[in-house]
């Protein structure tokens, strides 16, 4: 059978702006972020609770940290983690620890202690940057792990000194106390910073240097940490900033609840700020009345988000009234935005202007996207960016799917990691074959190479034989007028070994009651329109669904929830 999918039928949709491959810098993202913003000094970087941090301040803060790291002992290739939520510390210490020539891990504030201590064991880091607040935890386990010095910010670091006192006085600015640690080093972050010279360091690295170390979770097994160097993460801006027509130095305001920790948040982080734009620190992603605010205060052009995010959003009254006409564009990534809702957003917030990516962290994070500019199919996460190489196949024979049918997406690109897991061989050798990264992603792809996520690979389903993409029977769910939030997984059949049946976990819309005739009604409605074997067999109401600290469903969690 011929390759579709070398074809690239998905090159004659690009925008004008987009060519089929770019040129790419060969540089490290210090010399980057050097390069872009030596001439806007005066620009603000990061809006923090009403405070402009400027492009001068954060890089001589940036540049003290730095200082500190080498006078920490730190050389080139050491690991350093950043267990922060989105305050200005975070962004400091990411220009800071690619200036030192270090490897940034982030941490999610969220991890309780074993999970900390996994983390910081696995990924060897010497010196962490954490939280007052998230102390306590820490102080547990960090005795078992080779960190050297920690150094703790504050939430009210950068605020006034009246704004940091009644916040912590009305108790409004979460804290916490810090102690001392047997043979650690410990200070506050910015008593570290201040005492360094702020003149201009960078370490000299080659662009295949170790730029991040980003966990990622699996469906079986302990977090991974994907290396990503300098030159994955300086192609990926190029190919996201050709594709959203971002030009290097334009000034522009982008504002995201994603977290700093996660692989989206940070680079969407560090590719604003190697452009030169400016941002919107976002500390409690779940604050929606904040972002509502932040989108009046501070109008940005463009918004990046989970669907779920959006979808709650949506609900709020404040955000329906906005003035949407200077945002350009609202990129959709991390899950699926379910297509019934699109039409909805897109009444409020403008026609044509949500833009669904598909990415994971070893991609950088994102290898395709809807065109800025051109065609968008509801319920299509896009085409490929320049330079990538896409197909899918089927995960059981390893041989090319025909166009329209579901397959495994497999993944070739600048921005795709090839230095693997760390320490995790065996991991690297399933994933990273012959430069090809296999997602796990199920996909289809249309005759015009619009590419549709079907399932991920793990989340599907065997019933007798048959295969049930979850992906396909949640959309279903979420058409039924009395469902606000629902999710499929699969259960063990307890009637037949080796099979499983279709479970689903639904949070009802508000004055729906819990009870067998709602529990009848949406399994008749799933009879009607879905084959038998994919009408789900256990039906669970929830108050609220597991999701991770970016809003996806932690399908995993929900097993376990529905095990017994």
């Amino acid at each position: 059978m011929s390759d579709p999918y070398a074809a690239m039928p998905w090159l004659k949709h690009y925008d004008e702006h987009v060519p089929q491959s770019l040129n790419y810098s060969n540089k490290t993202y210090a010399e980057v972020f050097r390069e872009a913003t030596t001439y806007i000094p005066t620009r603000i970087a990061i809006y923090y609770m009403g405070r402009g941090i400027t492009y001068h301040e954060l890089d001589k803060l940036s540049n003290r940290f730095a200082r500190f790291l080498k006078k920490s002992g730190l050389k080139p290739g050491d690991t350093v983690g950043v267990n922060l939520p989105n305050i200005p510390a975070y962004y400091i210490s990411i220009i800071g620890i690619q200036k030192a020539g270090c490897v940034l891990t982030g941490i999610s504030p969220l991890l309780q202690p074993k999970e900390l201590e996994y983390q910081l064991n696995d990924s060897g880091a010497k010196l962490l940057v954490t939280l007052d607040a998230l102390f306590q935890k820490l102080e547990t386990i960090v005795g078992g792990t080779v960190v050297q010095t920690i150094a703790v910010a504050t939430i009210a670091d950068f605020l006034s000194p009246l704004k940091g006192f009644l916040g912590k006085l009305l108790k409004k600015i979460p804290t916490g106390r810090v102690n001392s640690v047997s043979g650690i080093k410990v200070g506050r972050f910015m008593n570290f910073v201040q005492t360094m010279p702020a003149d201009y360091v960078e370490e000299k690295l080659y662009p295949d240097a170790p730029c991040l170390m980003q966990y990622t979770g699996g469906t079986t097994g302990p977090p991974k940490g994907a290396v990503l160097t300098h030159r994955n993460i300086v192609d990926q801006i190029q190919q996201v900033n050709t594709w959203l027509d971002i030009s290097q130095g334009q000034e522009s305001t982008l504002l995201s609840a994603f977290p700093l920790f996660h692989q989206a948040g940070l680079f969407l982080g560090m590719a604003t700020m190697a452009f030169g734009g400016t941002q919107v620190a976002v500390p409690n992603p779940r604050d929606l009345d904040f972002l509502i605010s932040a989108i009046k205060k501070y109008q940005p052009q463009g918004i990046v988000n989970v669907p779920t995010i959006y979808l709650e959003l949506l609900k709020k009254p404040k955000f329906g009234s906005l003035d949407f006409s200077g945002v350009e564009w609202f990129i959709s990534g991390a899950a699926p935005f379910p297509p019934e809702y699109i039409k909805a957003f897109e009444d409020v917030v403008g026609e044509g202007k949500l833009l669904e990516v598909l990415g994971m962290t070893e991609t950088s994070p994102v290898h395709m996207g809807l065109p800025r500019y051109g065609l968008k199919k509801p319920g299509s996460v896009g085409i490929p960016f320049p330079d990538t190489e896409v197909k899918l196949i089927d995960p059981d024979t390893g041989e090319i799917v025909p166009v329209g049918e579901p397959g495994e997406l497999v993944v070739k690109g600048p921005q795709v990691f090839t230095v693997g897991y760390h320490n995790k061989p065996e991991e690297t050798a399933a994933t990273l074959k012959d430069g090809w990264l296999y997602t796990g992603d199920v996909c289809k792809m249309d005759t015009d190479g619009y590419f549709y996520v079907v399932d991920r690979l793990k989340d599907m389903v065997i019933v007798s034989g048959y295969k049930v993409f979850t992906r396909t029977v949640d959309d279903v769910l979420m058409e039924h007028p009395d469902i606000d939030m629902a999710a499929a997984i699969g259960l063990p059949d307890p009637n037949r070994p080796g099979s499983e049946i279709v479970a689903t976990a639904i949070v009802l819309k508000p004055d729906v009651e819990k009870n067998e005739d709602t529990r009848k009604k949406i399994t008749q409605y799933m009879k009607e329109k879905v084959a038998p074997y994919k009408v789900p067999k256990k039906i669970e109401f929830m108050d609220e669904l597991p999701l991770s600290a970016v809003g996806k469903v932690l399908k995993r969690e929900l097993r376990e929830l529905m095990k017994t």
